[in-house]
């Protein structure tokens, strides 16, 4: 061992030194111009226990509170507007928690809870526990030694029900893995359940698990599954985890996996989740029943059917303000940090660096200052988090009480934690604190939480630093000077020997066992330009074999006088002359959407203005135009490739449907968000994203896909229905019919339709099953059910009581008008339908004859 003089030491806490441990540092900014901006104030505070809960950015506060001045948010349980706001908002921060998991609704749920304590009770509550019988083995409630108490807790629920409890060593899960029991002949399949939880990331220790541990015991190859048929279930405590490295559940299906959110970002409090795997989320069985998770229940008969989805595990009215809270937290992360896989690089270099200065301070006499507890030498960040343990020591070797150095570091302003973290099993493991130790402190006064430090002159406890994404060198600077200056006995002594090693050996800085989410890009579906552009012979025609233009229509005259394409969903129209079909219905109709800042799409029930904007599909320049009155357009691609790395995809909702969305870029969101007076974004259908029509009773056709639209893939209405209701409206006002084209004009726009047919009687269409139109087939597939958007006067964005009120009124009540088609195309047809204006349109009524 080397004698240097202190200058060694202080030359060590330079940023060059720690450059030379560690490659990665920040996110391609000023790492304290980050702090400066964004946590202003923590100025002369060296905040080290973001393992407890992390800070939270300025911006995701202010991004939080502009969006609740902006928007009213009611009860998700009611109907109203305000309501479903909140609702849609919700299921969007569902999505974007799956999203962050990289995984997706069709494999995960969220259920939200109050925290991740929270979250394992209602496992340890609804887990099908079965106590041992002669008949079959029972449960087994297996979890590591090293976990939090609230998992250990668990513990209290099944040893109730006589469910057996297996605590396991670590270093037994592959220890003692071996090839799982099998069944004999003649011997039926065990399927008794079993659960297995442990922790991701230790809060102790910071030593991460191996993920591979979740298919290891699903599958029962490891201990303790092997050693007991039935079914095993994982539970994966991540809330430690989360907060600084990526989790991957495509690559670890956890069946339950508890977090909470202030430990990502800092805030809210008091809101957790737990995701659970949908194969899974079928076992669990829960008693009591609060509001909202009732399908149906009597009051007078033990009667109660529970929702078929994981809301039933929601009693009560969710905090719903909290969770839409958290969208801000993911955008603000993703904003200032770029990744988890950034957050991870940062902080374990931070952990790392104070690992190896602490760990070779010495006191004069050349005994190290710190006992570090932990099981690695930060040498790979897939088996370390960014949490260092430890207890100091004096020139004696004697253990410094936590509580004095808690005490100390607080007079520096460094806040620290110390004790035993809520992790009982890692304490004594790590403290040779035996159970007789544990009952012995209990009875000298000591209790978990308290200031006794030391019993007989042994520890009870340790000290915990930890980082976070929006830790400094500067803290880790501040740390080691703090305990140079306080607790080595001078002159200190540098273990050259061993910060050379350390120094020296390579450490695993990233790992395949942690890849980043992503979403793979594939290429385009269709070829749209020879959709747009088909040659001659791929045009349907009359003379092709389906139904004729002049196709019998016993004298009836019925003919497409207008064709609209809705290119960005509640926007306005762009009337074409003709126009051809896609997969999913008039080519490029309601491929776009405008979402707000939560990805919650905008409609004119909630932005009236949207019908001032004026999309313009351009072949020539192969673009869709946005214009509005007094400002300039702007103009995004009509198609995106999605081999495009700086291209955002995201997942939105629409008609309580999943859609899978890519984003149109800054551009267009700050030309909507300076229009609407709030902040925006536009979206695009994923062109290989599938979603399929969903049909009404008695209703067959072949798959339907659809764009963005709201239910069906055209909407069709009658001018002699249109001229009825614009009738009826002027009688009800005692006034007279002025401008009748005007008139006609306006009511059709406010219907919103894709085809517009005049006709003799009004509604009839309502009774038609199939038609034609040219020479293209479609069938009908229901009323239009209309809404108060039809109030919104599409030339001022005015709302008014007509016409839903008068539609009301003269069809008895029944709010339809319009019908629903689908496209019914020839099998394993190349050929590609167009509609243009003065097309014939030949009816069939649902009974098979002809409407006369």
């Amino acid at each position: 061992m080397e004698t240097q003089p202190l200058q060694d030491f202080q030359d060590l806490c330079t940023f060059e030194s720690f450059r030379s441990f560690w490659h990665y540092y920040g996110y391609g900014v000023d790492q304290q111009e980050l702090i400066d901006r964004e946590f202003k104030r923590i100025k002369g505070v060296t905040y080290l226990d973001h393992a407890g809960t992390t800070l939270f950015p300025e911006s995701q506060i202010k991004e939080f509170y502009d969006d609740i001045s902006r928007n009213v948010y009611g009860n998700p349980h009611s109907h109203n507007p305000s309501s479903r706001l909140t609702h849609d908002t919700v299921e969007s921060v569902r999505y974007r928690i799956l999203e962050h998991f990289n995984t997706c609704p069709e494999e995960y749920s969220v259920i939200f809870t109050s925290g991740c304590t929270a979250a394992l009770k209602l496992v340890a509550d609804t887990f099908p526990w079965k106590a041992v019988s002669k008949e079959e083995p029972g449960s087994q409630f297996c979890f590591l030694t090293d976990n939090h108490t609230s998992v250990v807790g668990i513990r209290g629920v099944t040893a109730l029900q006589g469910v057996g409890t297996v605590p396991v060593l670590p270093h037994q899960v592959e220890a003692r893995a071996r090839k799982p029991q099998t069944q004999t002949n003649g011997e039926e399949e065990c399927s008794t359940p079993h659960l297995f939880c442990y922790p991701a990331q230790s809060n102790f220790s910071g030593r991460k698990y191996p993920l591979s541990y979740v298919k290891g015991v699903q599958s029962q190859q490891l201990y303790p599954a092997c050693e007991h048929r039935g079914r095993w279930f994982v539970l994966l405590d991540a809330a430690c985890f989360v907060g600084c490295s990526p989790l991957d559940l495509s690559q670890y299906p956890a069946d339950f996996v508890p977090i909470s959110f202030y430990k990502m970002f800092g805030f809210p409090t008091g809101l957790g989740a737990l995701l659970v795997r949908n194969e899974a989320a079928g076992v669990l069985r829960k008693s009591y029943f609060g509001g909202g998770t009732a399908a149906a229940y009597l009051v007078e008969e033990n009667y109660f059917v529970p929702k078929p989805n994981v809301s039933r595990f929601e009693d009560g009215t969710i905090s719903f303000l909290d969770i839409i809270s958290l969208h801000h937290g993911f955008e603000t992360l993703q904003k200032l940090t770029g990744s988890m896989m950034n957050i991870q690089l940062h902080t374990f270099g931070l952990a790392r660096y104070t690992y190896i200065i602490l760990s070779c301070l010495c006191h004069s006499n050349g005994k190290p200052v710190a006992q570090i507890h932990c099981d690695s030498d930060f040498q790979n960040i897939a088996e370390q988090g960014a949490i260092l343990n430890f207890s100091l020591l004096d020139c004696h070797g004697q253990t410094v009480g936590y509580s004095q150095v808690d005490k100390m570091a607080s007079l520096f302003n460094i806040h620290i934690r110390t004790g035993c973290f809520c992790n009982t099993g890692a304490c004594q493991h790590y403290l040779a604190i035996s159970n007789q130790n544990v009952k012995s402190n209990l009875q000298a006064g000591h209790v978990c939480g308290d200031n006794i430090d030391l019993v007989d002159g042994h520890p009870t406890g340790s000290i915990r630093v930890s980082f976070g994404y929006m830790s400094s060198f500067e803290d880790c600077q501040n740390f080691l000077r703090f305990v140079v200056n306080c607790f080595v006995n001078k002159p200190l002594i540098l273990d050259q020997t061993r910060i050379t090693r350390l120094k020296s050996a390579a450490p695993m800085e990233a790992s395949a066992s942690y890849p980043l989410p992503s979403i793979t890009n594939g290429q385009l579906g269709h070829e749209i330009e020879q959709v747009i552009t088909p040659s001659p012979e791929r045009i349907t025609t009359p003379s092709e074999g389906t139904v004729s233009k002049e196709g019998k229509n016993n004298g009836i005259s019925h003919t497409l006088t207008n064709l609209f394409i809705y290119p960005v969903k509640s926007c306005a129209s762009f009337e074409v002359t003709e126009w051809p079909l896609g997969p999913q219905g008039l080519l490029y109709d309601r491929l776009w959407m405008v979402v707000n800042e939560n990805g919650v799409c905008l409609s004119q029930k909630r932005e009236p203005k949207l019908c001032l904007i004026r999309p313009i599909i351009c072949l020539a320049s192969n673009t869709l135009q946005l214009q509005v009155s007094g400002m300039e357009a702007v103009a995004v691609p009509l198609e995106t490739s999605l081999e495009d790395s700086d291209l955002r995809t995201s997942q939105s909702k629409v008609c309580g449907d999943r859609v899978q969305t890519v984003d149109c870029g800054e551009e267009v969101s700050a030309w909507l968000t300076e229009f609407l007076g709030k902040p925006c974004r536009l979206i695009r259908q994923r062109p290989e994203f599938l979603r399929d029509m969903k049909f009404g009773r008695g209703k067959s056709c072949c798959p339907t896909a659809l764009s963005l639209v709201n239910e069906a893939q055209f909407l069709l209405i009658n001018k002699a229905s249109v001229s009825f209701l614009q009738e009826h409206i002027a009688n009800r006002h005692d006034c007279e019919n002025e401008g009748t084209r005007s008139d006609m004009e306006q009511l059709i726009q406010r219907f919103r339709a894709n085809l517009v047919i005049s006709g003799q009687e009004p509604f009839a269409e309502d009774d038609w099953s199939h038609l034609t139109v040219g020479g293209t087939q479609f069938q009908v597939m229901g009323r239009c059910g209309r809404c108060q958007m039809i109030g919104v006067d599409q030339k001022s964005a005015t709302r008014t009581q007509e016409p839903l009120r008068s539609l009301s009124e003269c069809r008895s009540g029944k709010v339809t008008f319009g019908v629903y088609l689908a496209h019914q195309s020839a099998r394993n047809s190349t050929a590609v339908s167009i509609l243009s204006i003065g097309d014939h349109v030949i009816p069939r009524i649902s009974d098979s004859t002809e409407k006369l």
